[in-house]
């Protein structure tokens, strides 16, 4: 399967694994509402910087807060009134990104980190794709027109390692494996079969949306240092568990659609917000 990697300028159709079906125009026309999903723990001095920078294009932002011990659901206040908090009963950002993705409402689901390495201007490049023929899209750091300011030699090694793994066994051409900025339409949620609890989590949504036969596009993004504080990503431990998910992946091929047994957080009501800060 080739994945595309393309920008704006040239929509051509991806190959997909299975053929696509052709959207109608009444589709196009209407345009589709979008929820963020933002996993944050301990990113108060960072969160204003990627809130107060998002397009007129997301109807809602969803906030996960992994128990955080500063003042990130404060500031998430304080910067968009009209968030939506919901705190992570376990630890990880697999955790974090399926609860934000359960309490999602609209059609798309646009997923990215607290942190300020992503550049929430980026956003409307995802949803061109999604309306135009593509299901799930993804940032790639590593083609044409993308970069990262932040990876180090180490990660960049493990992470070229990986992806040659991934290409191999799904017979695909991805420019980029372990990145978290990536869009996709809510409809194909429950046929992705999440299970993740890490890291990991963002090779899982790829893969199995290869094995889903959703049309995929990469498209090229910039990843820029984090403005404070301290990754929680272990290398070699996270590197595992990311080789794990690609060979569990390619083994099991697609689940049937189920509910799983992880307790999804329910939003956190005004008064619980007041009662913590």
């Amino acid at each position: 399967m080739t994945i595309s990697t393309l920008s704006p300028e040239e929509p051509t159709p991806a190959r997909t694994i299975t053929p696509a079906r052709k959207r109608s125009n009444n589709h196009k026309a209407i345009r589709s509402t979008v929820s963020l999903v933002i996993p944050a723990k301990n990113e108060a001095r960072n969160l204003a910087h990627v809130l107060e920078r998002l397009p007129d294009c997301i109807d809602e932002v969803i906030l996960v807060d992994g128990r955080s011990s500063d003042i990130t659901r404060l500031m998430a206040r304080t910067c968009r009134p009209d968030i939506q908090i919901i705190t992570d009963p376990k630890a990880g950002k697999g955790h974090a990104l399926r609860a934000g993705f359960a309490a999602a409402q609209h059609d798309i689901i646009v997923a990215l980190d607290a942190d300020g390495s992503m550049s929430p201007e980026e956003i409307p490049q995802y949803l061109y794709f999604l309306e135009h023929g593509f299901d799930f899209v993804k940032g790639s750091r590593f083609m044409g027109g993308g970069g990262s300011l932040d990876i180090t030699t180490l990660r960049r090694m493990g992470n070229k390692g990986l992806l040659l793994v991934a290409n191999v066994l799904f017979h695909t051409q991805l420019t980029d494996l372990c990145y978290g900025f990536f869009a996709f339409r809510r409809q194909y949620l429950e046929h992705l079969g999440l299970c993740s609890a890490g890291f990991e989590i963002e090779t899982e949504l790829t893969v199995r949306a290869l094995i889903a036969g959703l049309r995929i596009a990469e498209v090229p993004s910039m990843e820029l240092p984090r403005r404070s504080g301290h990754t929680n990503l272990r290398t070699f431990h996270d590197g595992y568990r990311v080789l794990c998910t690609l060979i569990r992946a390619r083994q099991l091929g697609n689940p049937e659609p189920q509910n799983d047994a992880f307790d999804y957080p329910t939003l956190v009501a005004e008064a619980s917000l007041r009662a913590t800060k």
